[in-house]
């Protein structure tokens, strides 16, 4: 009998090269915390800016200095670095069961309201990645400020197998 759920979480690496997709180096701490800590099934992810090499891709607010474009991007690059620091804390991103919750906090100016055409960025990525089934639920807050002047900040909680 074949196990459903494997045979779904088996594809997540063979997506990203289907898509061409390369993720960054995994993020390192920018303070005294871990990227990521296990209880039981569960992976939970500190939050990911959309930093390469330490380096913000992207600086400034969402609807002031960045268009709403801006920070779709900015989501997706936030998204790979935490998809570079799951696989490197499971080995492997095929050990996913399912994204349990995505968490987007997107810097804003003003009334700005197209939060979650921004924070689908992020989803998209995933869904991509992991498909359909895999999908989370999610919160999407506007805030004033994120660490580094960036415009995104993600964190998402995994279900893993052992």
């Amino acid at each position: 009998m074949v196990n459903h759920r494997k045979a779904q979480a088996a594809s997540a690496e063979r997506r990203l090269q289907d898509l061409g997709i390369t993720l960054p180096p995994p993020p390192t701490p920018f303070g005294a915390y871990v990227e990521a800590i296990r209880t039981g099934k569960l992976v939970f992810f500190s939050g990911m800016l959309p930093v390469i090499d330490r380096k913000p891709r992207y600086i400034g607010r969402v609807g002031g200095t960045l268009t709403a474009e801006d920070g779709r991007k900015a989501a997706e690059t936030a998204t790979l670095s935490a998809l570079a620091a799951a696989r490197e804390y499971l080995g492997s991103l095929d050990r996913v069961v399912r994204v349990v919750k995505l968490g987007v906090y997107i810097a804003t100016e003003g009334d700005f309201r197209d939060h979650p055409k921004v924070a689908d960025g992020a989803s998209e990525m995933l869904l991509q990645v992991f498909g359909e089934e895999r999908l989370s639920g999610r919160v999407v807050l506007g805030v004033a400020r994120l660490p580094l002047g960036v415009p995104i900040e993600i964190e998402f909680v995994l279900e893993v197998e052992d």
